[in-house]
């Protein structure tokens, strides 16, 4: 399985266009080659080198596999028009946080877990709570990972 953004390539800057300097929309996000008996899609994005550790910017679960990527700019809220449900951020909301680092270069990991069922959780879990519940049901699993720092 693999995942790609038309905005910037692996490893390479995120436009600030997705982070808090600027309009802070979720990037356009592609993949491919999906397992054909995946059932939902899950994608956490979250930065490793925050000072207070891992931060979570993005849960969505129960993504529909039939999707082959996101549109940019994912309305943040619980349940969004083209399908799944979004979790809470470590911003304390549901839907997507951009990159915001508060000195130095950070790297911002984009996963995409296709599993063998469906979570139906409610709106708003955590990352852990996603993580835990996808326990023993991951099909496949890519990593796209783009870098911010600010002006």
């Amino acid at each position: 399985m693999k995942i790609s953004s038309s905005a910037f390539g692996h490893e390479e800057k995120i436009p600030s266009r997705y982070t808090c300097d600027s309009q802070d929309v979720s990037p356009p996000l592609a993949w491919e080659q999906v397992p054909a008996e995946a059932k939902s899609l899950v994608l956490i994005c979250d930065d490793p080198d925050a000072p207070m550790g891992t931060w979570v910017h993005w849960v969505f679960y129960d993504i529909p596999p039939s999707l082959a990527g996101l549109p940019e700019k994912i309305a943040p809220v619980e349940r969004p028009d083209i399908g799944g449900v979004q979790g809470k951020n470590d911003f304390g909301r549901p839907g997507y946080g951009g990159p915001c680092p508060p000195s130095g270069t950070h790297r911002y990991f984009f996963k995409l877990y296709a599993l063998d069922t469906v979570l139906n959780l409610p709106p708003g879990r955590t990352k852990k709570q996603v993580l835990q519940a996808m326990e023993g049901h991951v099909l496949a699993e890519a990593v796209l990972m783009g870098t911010y720092s600010r002006r």
